[in-house]
């Protein structure tokens, strides 16, 4: 049974709340490799308006798009430049897009680091070493072609000064100035709290992450 956007929505807040959970109670990005794939599934199907594959271990791709894309979809909780994003080139035949994911697990936000048509990210494969037949894309390639998030909609926006403080549907939080996204975001929320009198710490006394402040500054402002 297919989902509405708004059930993806709902589920892809749930599938965050338990990931940010599991890394507070001390667990390692690496043992949460089933959730980072969910949420970055989840994810795609909301900015291309799409669905999960119909099948599990759907071969090739994970997600179609409204305007029916194959969709094969990477995520990652790599933070840094190193490391590298694999597909194997068999899987590839079924695929019309690849979107690759980072779980920006310092912001607790969701970037795009690729989202285009098979060709072009295969330009940017290279042959893995050793007899595996992979390919493979480098995380720094990425991270220098990565992508903002304009195509999310915007659920509230405030005015702070010279902020713009927005939530995006997604969760994300933005602070723009000039009409310019500023990172990171973090710094700027915790010096508008603090002249909003507005604690930076959570109900169990740990400072909150970039979406938890956000969200809380932009509620106090409206509010």
């Amino acid at each position: 049974m297919a989902l509405t956007q708004m059930q993806i929505i709902q589920s892809l807040g749930e599938a965050m709340t338990w990931f940010e959970r599991e890394l507070t109670w001390g667990v390692p990005p690496t043992e949460l490799r089933h959730l980072i794939g969910r949420i970055g599934e989840l994810y795609a199907a909301l900015i291309t308006n799409g669905q999960m594959a119909t099948e599990v271990n759907q071969k090739g791709y994970d997600v179609v798009s409204a305007n029916g894309e194959r969709i094969s979809v990477k995520t990652t909780a790599m933070m840094g430049s190193s490391g590298h994003i694999a597909f194997n080139p068999n899987t590839l035949i079924s695929v019309d897009r690849i979107i690759i994911l980072r779980i920006n697990t310092e912001e607790m936000q969701i970037e795009t680091l690729l989202n285009e048509e098979k060709g072009v990210a295969e330009s940017l494969m290279r042959e893995t070493s050793g007899t595996s037949g992979k390919f493979a894309i480098s995380l720094s390639k990425l991270i220098s072609i990565k992508k903002p998030n304009s195509n999310i909609s915007v659920l509230k926006s405030i005015q702070i000064s010279e902020y713009t403080i927005k939530e995006l549907e997604n969760g994300t939080i933005e602070v723009e100035r000039d009409n310019q996204v500023l990172t990171p975001a973090k710094p700027i929320l915790r010096e508008l709290a603090k002249q909003l009198n507005i604690s930076i710490l959570n109900g169990a006394g740990n400072p909150m992450n970039t979406r938890q402040l956000g969200s809380l500054i932009i509620k106090t402002t409206i509010n």
